[in-house]
């Protein structure tokens, strides 16, 4: 319990005088490409080390701007490159972040609040917040897995609270009701109106008491994911959307995400598929694992094959992508979700159009109902 006493250097906080001024413009972070040569070779580097106590070969994968003590690829989005010797698992534990696992390689077992979940390559499953967990793997080959979490926000925020002794995990049951009503947790104290706005006054013992929302683990395998991914190759060539699947978790509700923080899609880009430019705050990171093609990213071009992961989209910068000759999946993962809870979500999806804050206006269509499927 060291961490109930800190010493505190007593400080002032200062005024900066705002006066007439306007906000700083953003500093945007360069797109950047971590091929698969670069992985690779990190992948080689971390199985020859001896296997540490907790089992835990893994690296993170930092973008050259992060800010100091939150490391991520995204300002909110770290990535951890994770790899498993055959025969070999990770101690438990268990963190106040959310996360999205994605295995590029080999195959193997996680085992999250008490569940199991048997994984292969370029499945995605996902992991509530502060649910004890581990990895093993039970195969012949190494494992490797792609680790996205909140954790860069978090610790920017200074909360990151990490637990590498929980307690074990109790079974999360799949089928539970997603709002749990407790009887003995009702609260006798009522809220009331306020105003004539629609406002209300909550009660201390409503405020530390919120409904309860259960959270589970949620598998999206590769194999049946592909299988309906492939269908919307038969979109009509004038199709003005984009080919994907988001993996979607239904607690995050209106939000649209696997993680309250991070939307996942699956997507496919045919041959010589050739989006429309457009842009949103929120950004993204995509694995590219089949095919090559390029990016357009604020007038620059980055070039992508099979095994390079990319930060394809700083917020708000114009981008739009195109594959080669050979068919693209990718799966991107992009912090959409927090964005529409914080009302913050601007998307432009065609620079004809206006910027729309999605999720609290209404937002763009698609000729999908046109198109040859």
């Amino acid at each position: 319990m060291q961490d109930l006493k800190r010493e505190f250097e007593r400080r002032q906080a200062i005024f900066v005088d705002q006066t007439a001024k306007r906000a700083r413009e953003n500093n945007y972070w360069e797109p950047v490409v971590i091929t698969r040569e670069e992985i690779d070779a990190e992948v080689e580097r971390l199985a020859t080390l001896p296997i540490p106590a907790d089992g835990r070969r893994q690296s993170l994968i930092v973008h050259p701007s992060a800010r100091n003590g939150s490391p991520g690829l995204a300002p909110g989005i770290q990535v951890m490159l994770q790899v498993l010797l055959p025969g070999e698992s990770t101690a438990p534990m268990r963190h106040n972040a959310t996360e999205v696992n994605f295995c590029i390689r080999g195959s193997g077992k996680t085992t999250i609040a008490g569940r199991t979940i048997g994984f292969k390559q370029y499945d995605v499953w996902n992991h509530p917040s502060y649910a004890t967990y581990s990895h093993s793997n039970d195969g012949n080959e190494i494992q490797v897995r792609l680790t996205y979490s909140n954790i860069a926000l978090l610790q920017h925020m200074e909360i990151y609270v990490p637990d590498y002794m929980p307690p074990l995990a109790v079974e999360s049951k799949e089928d539970a009701p997603q709002h749990v009503v407790d009887p003995k947790r009702t609260n006798p104290y009522g809220m009331f109106p306020i105003g004539n706005d629609g406002g209300l006054l909550m009660p201390y013992e409503t405020l530390i008491n919120p409904t309860a929302v259960k959270s589970n683990p949620l598998h999206f395998p590769w194999t049946q994911v592909k299988l309906e991914l492939d269908k919307l190759e038969a979109l009509g060539s004038d199709y003005i959307g984009r080919r994907l699947y988001m993996m979607y978790n239904p607690v995050t509700g209106r939000t649209n995400g696997i993680t309250p923080n991070f939307f996942a899609t699956m997507t496919i880009r045919p041959p010589k598929i050739i989006d429309r430019p457009h842009r949103h705050v929120s950004a993204a990171i995509n694995y590219y694992f089949s095919g090559s093609g390029y990016s357009m990213v604020a007038g620059n071009r980055y070039e992508w094959k099979a095994g390079d992961l990319m930060l394809s989209a700083p917020g708000w910068a114009v981008h739009n992508h195109a594959s080669y000759d050979d068919y693209v999946y990718e799966l991107t993962i992009q912090d959409q979700p927090l964005n529409i809870y914080m009302e913050s979500l601007l998307w432009q999806e065609t620079l004809k159009e206006a910027p729309a804050l999605l999720g609290t206006e209404s937002g763009f269509t698609t000729n999908r109902d046109k198109a040859v499927a």
